[in-house]
């Protein structure tokens, strides 16, 4: 009597510090949660990863509207998107990636991601909530959700009655033993091997599977969750997802028997591994449960693409929430295109200096090297991109046409392909020109325009090029060190530059933009405070006022 009793003071003990040690699990999640919010998130990414974040945006790819790749590297958006991704699920960053790609050309999809991310902003208890309900669904690492999948999908389902036989076989032979051993005993030996032998067969053909079936139990309990919580302001969302989830109940009925609870070898799983060894139960519920999925494709989708959109506005949300300041932009569909900003930054600068524009005109910028030009184009496409994704501008005011957007600028030589720069640009700029219509404005960046040419031909063919993109319905801002674009171009483009001053013998950049064409010439002023040789920078400094006065260069002489 004392011995059970000690065991069911001990079972108590350990039923106690189990619900403590959950409680405290939870409670200390809930604590992160709430410190994370409004952070950098805390990642590691790999190029595995990203190809993974990648799998599911490549089945929506859209070619003619998308931020394509070379835009997407141009501006660092996977640095953009690392600060935007606080996600909790493995469905969220995925679908957050897609979303960062897929520009969108009304205001309805945008407004209904505001009115998610105003709702997690203003609702901790709420968010916290659904935050941890993502959090049961978990992330995997280097895998993409969506194409595992898809490779379940393409899997073939198998009967089961072969093992059903097996498993019966083997029951009727142990049944036998006791009226004639010898017989009996050869034949259980026989069926057990057999078994055995088809078991872990037919098992090493699926076992990767065994994981997508794993994540969409922990997706459906995730689910299971978020209607739980019975969120009024999701209630739409909510009814999708019950109803979506209500087709996968013959999915989740039994799935212990294939995923246990408890992993780590406890006496319950050791006792299923060696049941499945004999009756293949979890072979026989992995392709039940095949079935149910085939079946229902569609609904997980719904699944996905519901918990995916909740889960990217949280993250948003909370990037609202690290960044200085935002605005809501003023998308509007117009004949001719234009773009209005004020105070406008980029996430990835720390103390950024604001600049303002605003034009119906394509836009020539000028300057000295590391002046502001390039990143200033860069800031205006990121915030064309996030104004139309998660509907937030880093500015006071973004006012704008919906714009494709695309850029030309961080090129590199293709060796392997066999192509000089000059060709990888001049391909970079055909498609620019290709993917411009007529219902739909492009917003394009240019750097540094057929840099990879010589300098009577750049300027030929270069002002050419800006000249039509500006009457295609397009604005392009270009940034360029030929100041005689500025002149060239004056009737199509609006001249802005950024400045430097040298002061005793220091370069200081201020990254104002200012209205009209550089005027100063400080590249010969900048070798001089460098500290390179006078005879260099005094023969400079001649041979160009020579050019200036006689129109041509003055030749070398040893």
């Amino acid at each position: 009597m004392e011995i059970l009793l000690g065991i069911l003071v001990l079972f108590l003990i350990f039923l106690i510090k189990g619900i403590y040690d959950k409680r405290a699990w939870y409670k200390n999640l809930r604590q992160k949660m709430i410190n994370d919010w409004g952070k950098v998130p805390e990642e590691e990414y790999t190029t595995e990863k990203f190809e993974s974040l990648s799998a599911y945006y490549n089945t929506q790819l859209d070619k003619s509207k998308d931020v394509d790749d070379i835009t997407w590297n141009d501006i660092n958006m996977e640095e953009i998107f690392m600060l935007i991704n606080n996600t909790g699920s493995a469905i969220g960053e995925e679908y957050l990636y897609a979303m960062l790609h897929k520009l969108e050309f009304s205001g309805e999809k945008l407004k209904e991601r505001e009115k998610l991310m105003n709702l997690f902003a203003d609702r901790e208890d709420l968010r916290l909530e659904l935050q941890l309900a993502l959090y049961k669904m978990g992330k995997i690492s280097n895998v993409s959700v969506y194409e595992y999948i898809n490779r379940l999908e393409g899997l073939e389902t198998k009967k089961i009655w072969p093992h059903l036989l097996m498993g019966a076989g083997f029951i009727v032979s142990v049944i036998l033993i006791p009226f004639n051993p010898l017989i009996g005993g050869i034949l259980t030996a026989l069926m057990l091997g057999n078994n055995v032998y088809q078991y872990y067969r037919e098992r090493a053909k699926i076992e990767i599977y065994f994981t997508v079936c794993a994540y969409i139990v922990r997706l459906l309990e995730g689910v299971n969750t978020i209607i739980k919580l019975n969120i009024p302001e999701i209630n739409d969302y909510a009814v999708k997802l019950k109803k979506s989830k209500g087709v996968f109940q013959k999915f989740i009925r039994g799935s212990f028997l294939l995923i246990p609870k408890n992993a780590g070898g406890d006496l319950l799983g050791v006792f299923l591994d060696y049941l499945n060894l004999i009756f293949h139960i979890d072979l026989i519920k992995f392709y039940s449960m095949l079935d149910c999925f085939k079946a229902n494709r569609e609904a997980l989708n719904m699944i996905y693409e519901t918990v995916g959109l909740l889960d990217s506005c949280i993250a948003a949300a909370s990037f609202r929430k690290m960044i200085p300041f935002y605005s809501i932009p003023d998308l509007n569909n117009t004949v001719k295109p234009f773009l209005e900003v004020e105070d406008i930054y980029n996430p990835m600068i720390d103390e950024p200096v604001l600049n303002s524009i605003h034009t119906k005109n394509s836009v020539l910028i000028t300057g000295s090297n590391a002046s502001g030009k390039s990143t200033f184009i860069k800031t205006l496409a990121v915030n064309a991109i996030l104004s139309q994704t998660i509907y937030t501008s880093l500015s006071s005011s973004y006012k704008a046409s919906f714009f494709k957007v695309l850029s030309s600028m961080a090129l590199k030589d293709n060796l392997l392909g066999k192509e000089s720069y000059y060709i990888v640009e001049i391909k970079s700029l055909k498609r620019i020109i290709d993917r411009t219509e007529e219902h739909i404005p492009t917003l394009c960046f240019v750097d540094e325009v057929l840099r990879g040419t010589n300098t009577l031909e750049r300027i030929a063919a270069s002002s050419q090029i800006l000249k039509f993109l500006s009457e295609i319905n397009t604005i392009c801002f270009a940034a360029t060190h030929d100041i005689e674009l500025t002149h060239i171009l004056e009737n199509f483009y609006s001249n802005y530059h950024f400045k430097e001053q040298i002061v005793e013998n220091n370069v200081l950049f201020d990254y104002k933009l200012i209205e009209g064409r550089a005027v100063s010439k400080n590249a010969i002023k900048l070798l001089e405070v460098m500290g390179y040789p006078s005879i260099v920078t005094e023969s400079a400094s001649d041979n160009a006022e020579y050019f200036l006065k006689e129109g041509k260069w003055n030749i070398l002489k040893s």
